[in-house]
């Protein structure tokens, strides 16, 4: 049977286990990018999508059939994003020396097809410094980043994903824009 996101939450809250099943099967690639996008590491990714559709089964019961239910599972998938990256540093466990492949993975996969080697050396030496920089941001002003320049988020649904007003989000946005352009300027500049 073919459900609408809405439709399938109502069978989950009936006790419905295939109802749940079609959700994590249409939402489960978008969780792993945003996941991705917040960590920069694949295997912290495919945990976080796991934990994000625990908590969500568990917290079914809170979900608010009036809002989108892709909306409430970017809010948990943020949410659980934000616990691994605070746990990382209470435990100074944030990653000093990320191998290239690692810190540049991500970035190369969005890149145009074919570049000249030289754009792909810009492209390299821009990856190495925008993931310190993305590290630098405070956890908010990095989800609010990769929502809404990585995941086509509208300020509206930042605002609902990371709890918070749509003006404080807007303010989000835009502070991480501001502290990535001080921090890649000089880079930038020496490139072009």
């Amino acid at each position: 049977m073919e459900w609408t996101d809405a439709e399938a939450a109502r069978e989950v809250r009936l006790g419905n286990q295939q109802a749940f099943r079609v959700l994590v099967e249409r939402h489960s690639r978008v969780v792993f990018r945003l996941a991705y996008r917040m960590t920069g590491n694949e295997q912290d990714a495919e945990d976080l999508v796991q934990e994000t559709f625990l908590r969500a089964y568990k917290q079914f019961k809170s979900f608010d059939e009036r809002a989108a239910f892709g909306t409430w599972l970017h809010r948990i998938c943020v949410n659980c994003s934000l616990d691994l990256i605070r746990a990382r540093k209470t435990r100074r466990e944030i990653q000093n020396k990320v191998d290239d492949e690692q810190r540049t993975g991500w970035l190369e996969q969005v890149a145009a097809p074919e570049p000249s080697p030289e754009r792909l050396m810009q492209s390299s030496q821009m990856a190495q410094l925008l993931e310190p920089a993305l590290e630098k941001l405070s956890e908010t002003e990095r989800a609010a980043f990769v929502l809404r320049h990585y995941e086509g988020s509208s300020i509206e649904d930042i605002a609902k994903a990371l709890g918070v007003q749509t003006s404080a989000a807007k303010h989000s946005v835009f502070r991480a824009v501001q502290k990535l352009r001080r921090s890649l300027a000089p880079a930038w500049e020496a490139t072009r």
